[in-house]
């Protein structure tokens, strides 16, 4: 009895509670500021580290280079293990082979 007494006289918004022309907006606390600066602290750091990286142009372009990354991908491709684990090319011929029994047009 009592819990619907409180609720009969519960000032609420008709609908949904936070969308439409009489929602319920929620007043902007002291907590919210500061989580709101942090994250705007915290994604302008990130772009300052972006618009000054720790290597230069010509620094970044030839890391790979000594390193040999690429070389050792291409030889570790064409390694016949890897070959072998591969399904050999097929073509329509070979597919349609076994229609072909007699070659005259009788």
């Amino acid at each position: 009895m009592q819990l619907t007494i409180i609720n009969f006289f519960k000032k609420t918004v008709p609908g949904h509670i936070f969308r439409g022309k009489r929602r319920l907006v929620k007043p902007v606390s002291k907590r919210a500021m500061e989580t709101l600066k942090r994250d705007y602290e915290r994604q302008e750091k990130i772009m300052l580290i972006l618009r000054y990286p720790y290597l230069t142009q010509e620094e970044s372009s030839g890391h790979a280079k000594d390193l040999k990354k690429t070389e050792r991908l291409m030889e570790a491709w064409t390694t016949a293990t890897t070959l072998k684990k591969m399904k050999p090319h097929v073509t329509i011929e070979d597919r349609l082979n076994h229609l072909r029994v007699k070659e005259c047009w009788d």
